[in-house]
């Protein structure tokens, strides 16, 4: 598979002799690709994470399929990353890889290693995406030179942001999925006294994310007094879309609803007249339900501000590998200095 980046994330950049190693790193899928020259990306595939019992293996285990050993060896090599990272010990939230950076650079043999937080490598690459690679919901306009918001439910709750800092971006490294969640009508209070049974603390992130699409199910099957079935996060969405259940349709409409009070959240905290951005792995997969959900009603539903947050813009990622934009750049950035 080839996908295309724009040149421009690496025109100072030409030490383009070896390939160079991209990858995304989830809770469940690890997704790898080779950067054979600025803007060429190549050989992308995806990998579960739940087959391999370490990072390491399943970079050996990419780097060992046909098509990438013959593309020549890697010499540098950047990954983002689900989970936060300060210094050289990473250990997932939402998986049980764990490793040092700098052990895990020799063992594969690489010259160089970036690991960042994937939120932070998707939030460089949003400057980058073209029209064609995100979708607009609801009204509103970006301001220029403004802060743009960034979050997406996965495995987990990614958030991060962009401001503007010169002619450039700076990039924030944030858990900001990890914030204590904050119902906004009576139906969610009743879904987080349901969640507060399971967890002491309950966080955004236990709401929006395939684990918190499962969890809404069980609550809202509680509150309406129903014999509990248990569902997977992809089945209940399944249902929802085809029309088949009430139930896993209002599953998703709280979800949306809860996702739009948390973007609006992150607009007014950072100002983020530039837009908010939704990735992830569960929004973009919603097409036109999203689209017609309460997200955006619930994204101005800020009283006061409501007016404020009208006039920015929302935005879902469509591209299919966006984080490969931001760790390119990155790793251009890096070998360039």
């Amino acid at each position: 598979m080839t996908a295309s980046l724009p040149v421009t994330i690496a025109s100072s950049d030409h030490q383009y002799d070896a390939p160079r190693l991209l990858a995304d790193i989830g809770g469940t899928n690890a997704r790898f690709a080779l950067e054979l020259a600025p803007g060429r990306v190549e050989h992308v595939q995806v990998l579960g994470c739940g087959d391999h019992a370490a990072l390491a293996e399943a970079i050996r285990a990419y780097l060992a399929m046909p098509d990438v050993a013959a593309a020549g060896q890697v010499r540098h090599a950047a990954v983002a990353i689900a989970n936060p990272v300060d210094g050289d010990q990473v250990r997932m939230t939402n998986h049980h890889w764990q490793f040092s950076i700098e052990a895990l650079r020799r063992e594969v043999g690489f010259e160089t290693l970036l690991v960042v937080n994937d939120f932070y490598a998707l939030a460089r690459s949003l400057p980058h995406l073209l029209d064609a690679d995100k979708v607009q919901v609801g009204g509103g306009a970006p301001r220029a030179a403004s802060p743009l918001g960034l979050l997406g439910a996965g495995t987990g709750l990614g958030v991060s942001g962009l401001i503007p800092a010169g002619t450039g971006w700076t990039a924030l490294s944030s858990e900001g999925g990890h914030v204590t969640f904050s119902p906004a009508n009576e139906l969610e209070v009743a879904i987080l006294q349901y969640a507060w049974r399971e967890f002491e603390h309950v966080s955004a992130e236990r709401f929006l994310s395939g684990a918190g699409v499962e969890l809404i199910h069980r609550a809202l099957s509680h509150v309406q007094g129903l014999a509990p079935i248990t569902l997977s996060a992809p089945e209940i969405s399944r249902r929802a879309l085809a029309g088949e259940c009430a139930l896993s349709s209002q599953v998703l409409d709280v979800f949306c609803g809860m996702l739009g009070t948390v973007a609006g959240n992150l607009a007014v905290t950072l100002g983020a007249q530039g837009g908010v951005y939704i990735g992830g792995g569960i929004v973009p997969r919603l097409g036109e339900h999203f689209a017609g959900s309460s997200f955006r009603r619930r994204f101005e539903q800020k009283g006061r501000f409501e007016s404020w947050l009208a006039a920015v813009p929302t935005y879902v990622i469509t591209a299919e590998y966006p984080a490969f934009l931001g760790v390119s750049a990155i790793l251009s950035g890096k070998l360039s200095s």
